[in-house]
């Protein structure tokens, strides 16, 4: 009898990505399926769908989805899981999408304790527009709009988005990680479930953030784009568990 020990999560479907190559989305896509598969709620998981690179989320993952403006997927998750509780609702947004133009959106849901789970993806940079300076882009860090680096006397410091919300009662569950390794993929799996069993267990807000690469905006080969995260991201941005409700 063959064992199985590895194969495709149910709820990822077998599309071809668009995706650059090196990108973190596929890894932080299979994640969130594993997650969904492991606690069996596909048939009440629907989520909110954002702009940016992984605008077309709707095709890798085989559930509901509900196309949000841009910043406005925690807004509409809101509405989802009100009107519908029994549901699971989650978004998935990138950090132009979350901490630029749907700051205020994160931060008051955060605030209220809306029973849904934030998957954040953080490489840094505006990915689908070519690579502009992003909230999250570090200090020295060159993009398109800061070909000098990111100057701090002018466009001030990145945004922790992590440690903003942990300063709020309504967050339940709150985590950043990476999948810059297997170890760390390891890590987000395990943080990403978390965050779903937050929800179903109504305690409250979940986000979990994922330091992820960007090695076309980036200017850099996959290879180098990792150890730059490790180097220099994870410093301003540790990873680690915030908060637990448990």
């Amino acid at each position: 009898m063959q064992q199985v020990i590895f194969k495709r999560p149910e709820i990822l479907t077998d599309a071809f990505t668009h995706y650059c190559p090196g990108c973190g989305h596929g890894t932080i896509h299979r994640l969130v399926a594993n997650a969904i598969d492991d606690l069996q709620i596909r048939e009440k998981v629907i989520g909110a769908g954002p702009v940016g690179c992984s605008a077309m989320i709707y095709d890798y993952l085989d559930v509901d989805f509900q196309q949000s403006a841009h910043g406005r997927a925690p807004a509409v998750a809101t509405g989802i899981k009100r009107v519908s509780p029994e549901n699971i609702v989650f978004t998935y947004q990138g950090d132009g999408d979350l901490a630029s133009i749907g700051t205020a959106e994160v931060i008051h849901a955060a605030a209220r304790g809306e029973n849904i789970t934030v998957i954040f993806v953080n490489n840094a940079i505006f990915g689908m527009t070519g690579g502009q300076m992003a909230p999250t882009t570090l200090l020295g860090q060159k993009t398109q709009t800061s070909p000098e680096g990111r100057d701090l006397t002018t466009q001030g410091y990145p945004l922790r988005v992590c440690e903003l919300l942990n300063t709020l009662d309504g967050v339940a569950y709150l985590a950043r990680v990476s999948v810059h390794d297997v170890r760390n993929v390891l890590q987000a799996k395990k943080a990403i479930k978390r965050a779903f069993e937050t929800q179903i267990e109504k305690k409250g807000f979940s986000l979990v953030e994922v330091l992820s690469i960007c090695p076309t905006n980036w200017g850099m080969k996959p290879k180098q784009a990792i150890q730059w995260l490790e180097e220099n991201m994870t410093a301003y941005y540790p990873l680690q568990v915030f908060k637990d409700w448990r």
